[in-house]
């Protein structure tokens, strides 16, 4: 075979689709775009699975071609797109904006967010290099590249991007006591406090993060996402603000709810 894949097996679908393993042997391959394959939610899995807006991919490319959907402020008429996390998706005909973020157990969470929230984005640094021409250039987590960043903007830093324009607004510094998110590993989805930083050269830097019922754990330098300054994110967060709580506690409160 020549070229990229075009087909994608619904087993080999990444886990936090939440695909039934039942129900037909393909799934939605994601197309080509400023998410990774294995961390993104294409459209279609958006609009059928989760909003259950549609009830086939068929549909799903209707209400695209419709020119319904927007990502980041932008339509997209490919049911394939890759949405990815922080990104802004805005169904206008039925007034819903929401922002793809991650819950404690790292799979990916529509929250709904006013229109207020919806006009901007945070964006992580991941790369900062001179481009032809000697004008410096900051490459995000999402595929933007920024020409002229603040001369303060250092590679792991979080910018808050205004999707409008594209512009880069205030800086979320990369410091202890910052406010994180981790967007990969086993313990994704979890918000806590910058406690420490141990540099390891030639191999992984691992942090270690407090969260706010006081537990610590500890992830690598790559798999953090700052949000907010002390204890004041910049987005507002899914139910349960990142707190994962062990199955004994989960088990105690569905038994107080009276869902088991």
């Amino acid at each position: 075979m020549r070229g990229p894949k075009k087909h994608l097996k619904r087993l080999n679908a990444p886990s936090h689709w939440n695909l039934g393993k039942m129900a037909g042997v393909w799934t939605t391959r994601p197309s080509a775009g400023p998410h990774k394959l294995r961390e993104c939610l294409p459209i279609t899995i958006i609009l059928r699975e989760r909003l259950k807006y549609a009830l086939t991919a068929k549909e799903c490319q209707q209400i695209c071609m419709e020119r319904c959907v927007k990502v980041d402020g932008k339509v997209r008429t490919d049911q394939n797109y890759p949405a990815g996390f922080m990104d802004v998706i805005e169904l206008e005909k039925s007034n819903d904006r929401f922002r793809l973020l991650y819950d404690v157990k790292g799979r990916y969470v529509l929250h709904r967010i006013d229109r207020e929230e919806s006009q901007y984005k945070l964006c992580r640094v991941n790369k900062i290099y001179v481009s032809n021409g000697k004008i410096p250039c900051a490459v995000t987590h999402d595929g933007r590249t920024i020409r002229y960043p603040d001369p303060d903007l250092k590679v792991n830093d979080t910018i808050k991007v205004d999707i409008a324009t594209g512009k880069a607004g205030d800086i979320l510094k990369f410091d202890l006591g910052a406010m994180v998110m981790i967007t990969k590993g086993h313990n994704c989805g979890r918000v806590g406090t910058l406690m420490h930083v141990e540099k390891h050269d030639g191999s992984f830097s691992i942090i270690t993060v407090k969260d706010a019922k006081g537990t610590s754990f500890a992830t690598r330098l790559s798999n953090v996402f700052v949000i907010g300054t002390g204890s004041k994110p910049l987005v507002t967060l899914p139910k349960g603000r990142g707190i994962k709580k062990t199955i004994i506690e989960e088990r105690s409160e569905a038994e107080a709810a009276g869902r088991l």
